[in-house]
């Protein structure tokens, strides 16, 4: 299958299964997203493989035995690539988001980051690294982020912004394009890739990948 570009019909898709997220309504749609939404990230995922490694397509089953969202049906599409420190790309109806890194670090792995931003020495090619990926529109992923200081450090620490976060990701927003429904989608999303492989070199590079290592 050939990468034409992902379809505009995608957002339409989302934005009706936002107020009609039931089994009925998706089956009546079901071929209208294996066509129009699964069917273009599928050959997507084909043409990134070679340079970014085996991808994963999720689901678009949503996982609601502990929440209080019984909705059964995801708001977006993504995929991921299957390394420790991973490349990431949603589509939903308010665009793409692009990113990667380790979104869930173990406690270790979180551990070993802080230590490397609290030391002097080594949070300079850090800082290096991130103010790479900032110049190209990729921010550190603050959900979830700790709202003081994490237990050890100061609340004053001069990159307390950094020893706050829970996940050790990049990413950046597209709002809806026409560039997206085309073939240079996959240039867009390739060369979008490329600089966060910058943070996922760092991390590969810093951070161990066995917890036990460090």
């Amino acid at each position: 299958m050939s990468f034409d570009g992902l379809n505009p019909d995608a957002l339409a898709f989302f934005d009706e299964l936002a107020v009609n997220n039931t089994k009925e309504w998706w089956q009546s749609q079901k071929s209208r997203f294996t066509e129009n939404v699964a069917g273009p990230f599928e050959a997507l995922a084909e043409e990134l493989e070679p340079e970014f490694g085996p991808v994963k397509i999720f689901r678009p089953y949503r996982d609601v035995r502990f929440s209080a969202d019984k909705s059964p049906y995801k708001l977006q599409i993504g995929l991921v690539t299957r390394a420790s420190a991973a490349h990431y790309l949603q589509l939903s109806a308010s665009g793409l988001l692009i990113g990667g890194g380790m979104y869930q670090p173990t406690p270790p792995q979180l551990a070993a980051f802080r230590s490397l931003v609290d030391e002097a020495r080594t949070a300079p090619d850090l800082e290096a690294t991130l103010a790479e990926v900032r110049a190209a529109g990729f921010e550190p992923m603050r959900d979830d982020e700790l709202r003081t200081a994490p237990r050890g450090f100061s609340a004053d620490h001069p990159r307390i912004d950094l020893l706050r976060l829970r996940h050790l990701a990049v990413g950046r927003e597209e709002q809806p394009d026409d560039w997206m429904w085309t073939p240079d989608a996959l240039d867009e999303i390739r060369a979008a890739w490329h600089v966060v492989s910058v943070w996922c070199d760092w991390l590969h590079a810093n951070i161990a990948i066995d917890p036990e290592a460090r």
